[in-house]
């Protein structure tokens, strides 16, 4: 019951402060948050790229290395 309720309450909070974004401040304030969640997912998958990339770089030398002393694994 009181998740029904919860969820009936976040339901009318877009309503209530629907208002809100319609002035200059609102308006920023929602700019300002969408940029923060794209720098959010940005920095997760920036953080993941980095450690896919350092992970391929150490194949890859492993793979040079393994060339110099005469072992071809490809």
């Amino acid at each position: 019951m009181v998740s029904l309720l919860g969820s009936a309450a976040a339901s009318l909070a877009p309503l209530q402060l629907g208002g809100l974004l319609s002035e200059p401040l609102g308006q920023a304030l929602a700019v300002i948050v969408a940029i923060a969640v794209v720098v959010l997912v940005g920095r997760v998958a920036l953080k993941v790229a980095w450690r896919l990339v350092t992970i391929a770089a150490v194949v890859v030398g492993a793979l040079l290395l393994l060339s110099f002393f005469g072992i071809n694994v490809l």
